[in-house]
């Protein structure tokens, strides 16, 4: 029979361990069960987490799980899958921020890229605005598709840029093939974009591809 945390002893229960030893000393699956709060029917939080761990392999899986496939798994629901979602993008947020980076290379806007898409298993479109200077100002992803196929909405792109006042873009997307290198639709895209931020006033600064770690330009058709 499952005995619920509150029914542990003190020292068992990881609230209490958090507090005493610090988040370094409890397993994923205790930091887990505290995002969970409370368990399901014949199940604690505990036991709920460690499910979860054991069914999607391990934290790193279950960082890229869709919020909607989470919530529908027997015992989470919407209000926790957000609650797990939200702690693991703020953990990738929190390695991302600090000093506001200035993007003047390629190499520049894949160090600030890359690690929001880790775990990603379709393609998204992100889009990183900046300022007159190319000091980054927002990370926004504007669009989401089946697995490596994403159309490149050019007029939200651009409206997203405008809405955060912003002066210069880079757009970037990933290939859950794990091949990083661009297609012509892509380079198409490219062109796309650079023509249409020349129209509005804004400056076009890159479009990078990413699978993994690994990254490339799409530049423009001749």
């Amino acid at each position: 029979m499952s005995v619920p945390i509150a029914h542990l002893p003190a020292a068992q229960r990881p609230r209490e361990r958090l507090l005493l030893l610090g988040p370094h000393a409890l397993s994923d699956g205790e930091l887990l069960a505290l995002l969970l709060g409370q368990g399901t029917r014949g199940l604690s939080a505990l036991e709920l987490a460690a499910q979860l761990l054991g069914e999607y392999g391990g934290l790193a899986e279950l960082a890229a799980a869709r919020p909607e496939e989470l919530a529908r798994r027997a015992g989470i629901g919407p209000a926790k899958a957000a609650t797990v979602i939200a702690a693991f993008h703020l953990g990738t947020r929190s390695r991302t921020t600090g000093s506001v980076p200035q993007l003047a290379t390629p190499a520049d806007i894949a160090r600030v890229a890359v690690p929001l898409f880790a775990g990603a298993r379709v393609e998204r479109l992100l889009v990183l605005i900046c300022d007159t200077q190319n000091r980054l100002r927002h990370r926004a992803f504007v669009a989401e598709g089946a697995i490596d196929h994403v159309a490149v909405p050019v007029r939200e792109v651009l409206n997203t840029v405008l809405r955060h006042d912003g002066r210069a873009f880079a757009v970037i997307h990933n290939h859950p093939s794990g091949d990083p290198t661009p297609s012509t639709d892509d380079r198409r895209a490219s062109t796309l974009l650079a023509t249409a931020a020349t129209t509005v006033g804004l400056r076009y600064l890159d479009h990078l591809v990413i699978a993994g770690e690994s990254w490339c330009t799409a530049p423009p058709l001749d």
